[in-house]
């Protein structure tokens, strides 16, 4: 048919009790967005069959308002639209077209596989639930809409309260320990899903309520699940994905110009760039350069009429946060330190203005599918 066709490989790796299904639509529709450009429509084929069998679904998986929802017929997605027009055909319609157009297609394995939730409802289920209430899709979808405007009400809600709770992409513990409960969790669910992260059960936000809120100030309290995590240091809540492990001390690399050195622990790779008054100056790179990771007892003087301070204290005084001093790269030429990548360079090594310098540079590993 001269029709263009795309093919991409997705290489699926679901978190530790992750579910299998939620991993591979999110892979897919992260893939698609990736795909499209700005302004391109992507049509999906969900019919009226689907959102009853996704609210079902969350409904038994105890979803909150947002799970239960309709599903959009326009969404946004990567720089296009998502858009769904087949919302209000039933799945039968459609099958009773095809079939009588004599049209083949590829069935996925996974629709007759009922080890697989939404399988076993679709084959088990739903047939004697539309025997006995034919029109339950529709029925069903209007109290959807309904609740997808009272979601609205709530994430208007949660834009009002986390407009004092921000700073930056941080929380303030206090502000937020200051809402009513009910408040917090709605303003936790808005703050995590706008910072791309799956958001937790009902279990593991109560604990970010009840561990991470009301902990000492010198407590670094963490509460994770598949997909996210969030810490708290000096009053701030700090959501991420889950961070890999801590680096080897003993771990080396040798890092050159022109060249990006790749990290352990899935922390990417480390490249100069040339910066003009700023970084690390030329003058200072006549030598090899070796990579390391904390070991403890390292010094720096970050200014000239400053002493040399121990990079412990340093952080300390400038809020680095714990978990990310372990994964920052110290930059050496023999044993001097010259920068701790993603934070600063030392004060004899660092070009002064005008001068030709490199500042040391981390790309995180990117998380695009293969294709």
């Amino acid at each position: 048919l001269s029709l263009p066709l795309m093919v991409i490989e997705l290489r699926l790796r679901p978190a530790a009790g992750a579910s299998v299904e939620a991993a591979a639509r999110s892979a897919r529709y992260a893939a698609l967005a990736a795909a499209l450009a700005p302004g391109e429509c992507l049509l999906t084929a969900q019919h009226a069959d689907d959102p009853l069998e996704t609210l079902l679904l969350h409904l038994f998986r105890g979803a909150g308002v947002a799970g239960l929802a309709a599903m959009p017929g326009a969404a946004p997605l990567g720089p296009g639209l998502q858009l769904r027009p087949l919302l209000d055909v039933p799945r039968a319609a459609l099958l009773a077209y095809a079939t009588a157009a004599g049209l083949g297609w590829v069935e996925d394995p996974m629709n007759a596989d009922t080890r697989y939730d939404r399988a076993w409802l679709r084959r088990e289920v739903l047939p004697g639930v539309l025997a006995r209430w034919p029109a339950a899709a529709q029925t069903v979808g209007r109290s959807a809409a309904l609740l997808g405007e009272a979601q609205a009400l709530l994430e208007g809600l949660a834009d009002a309260d986390l407009a004092g709770l921000l700073d930056g992409e941080r929380l303030r513990a206090d502000a937020l320990a200051a809402l009513p409960r009910a408040r917090q969790a709605n303003a936790l669910r808005r703050w995590l899903a706008g910072q791309g992260l799956t958001v937790p059960s009902a279990a593991r936000l109560a604990a970010i309520q009840d561990d991470l809120l009301p902990a000492r100030e010198d407590a670094m309290p963490l509460v994770a699940w598949p997909g996210g995590e969030v810490r708290r240091y000096r009053d701030r809540l700090y959501a991420m994905a889950p961070l890999g492990p801590v680096p080897d001390p003993d771990w080396q690399g040798s890092l050159r110009l022109g060249e990006p050195l790749a990290l352990p622990c899935g922390l990417g790779s480390l490249a100069l760039q040339p910066r003009t008054g700023e970084g690390i100056a030329a003058a200072a790179l006549d030598g090899p350069l070796t990579v390391r990771f904390r070991q403890g007892g390292e010094r720096v003087r970050l200014a000239a009429d400053r002493p040399a301070k121990p990079l412990k204290q340093w952080w300390q005084e400038t809020g680095v946060e714990p978990w990310r001093r372990g994964r920052l790269p110290l930059i050496y030429a023999g044993g001097r330190l010259l920068a701790v990548a993603g934070w600063g360079v030392a004060a004899e090594a660092a070009a002064g203005p005008g001068e030709p310098g490199y500042w040391p540079c981390v790309t995180p590993e990117s998380a695009a599918p293969a294709g």
